[in-house]
């Protein structure tokens, strides 16, 4: 059997953890802070980053969206991606505009960490610009749709669905509900789906500092 290892707020786990509820893929949840001195995270993945996805034969699979693309390759069905190119470019344009502004906000939260005279409110707001452009964009691509791409569930949906409830649980303060009804529509459709409902992130408590 597989074992993840993950970290409850991450987005980054979360789009595994739901491909795997996706697929029907059995595994154990392993909950690590990997920010935390006694993480065992670098033994697994040289970066020191979550998630790692441990293989029955101690392999380790590390950086979610390479994470993705390995379930999706040795374990194709159901598929998660589309086969014809254009299609499959869609989708990996989506999880670039996703897995980009969770980086951005992961940027924002340790940014915020820092002693207050040692932050810097342009660097801060370079990457709340980001967020905004992400949110715009997906906003105009996706508009009434049901789905990210044509009318098929994808991994496009799994990136965008993650970073939509990632906003709500880190910045709730942030009103992309209001300002962009069609994506508070389609994120509460996703949350109703099973791999959604039981994935959704929890914030963790950081012991030691890293900022």
């Amino acid at each position: 059997m597989y074992e993840l290892i993950s970290a409850t707020p991450s987005p980054y786990a979360r789009k595994v953890r739901i491909q795997l509820a996706e697929k029907g893929i059995p595994f154990e949840l392993i909950t690590e802070v990997p920010w935390n001195s006694d993480t065992q995270t670098p033994r697994w993945n040289p970066l020191e980053k979550l998630p790692v996805l441990i293989c029955p034969n101690g392999e380790s699979v590390f950086e979610s969206r390479f994470i993705n693309e390995w379930i999706e390759m040795k374990h194709p069905e159901p598929p998660l991606v589309p086969k014809d190119i254009d299609s499959i470019l869609a989708v990996k344009r989506f999880e670039v505009i996703a897995d980009g502004a969770c980086d951005a906000m992961v940027l924002m939260f340790f940014e915020k960490a820092r002693d207050e005279d040692k932050r810097s409110a342009p660097w801060y707001a370079r990457q709340e610009r980001k967020l905004s452009g992400a949110l715009r964009e997906m906003s105009r691509v996706i508009g009434d749709r049901k789905f990210c791409h044509a009318d098929t569930f994808s991994m496009a949906d799994i990136a965008t669905g993650t970073l939509l409830r990632y906003i709500t649980v880190r910045w709730p303060q942030n009103d992309w509900r209001a300002l962009y009804p069609n994506l508070a529509v389609y994120s509460d459709r996703l949350e109703e789906r099973p791999s959604f409902a039981n994935t959704r992130p929890v914030p963790q408590v950081i012991r030691d500092r890293v900022a």
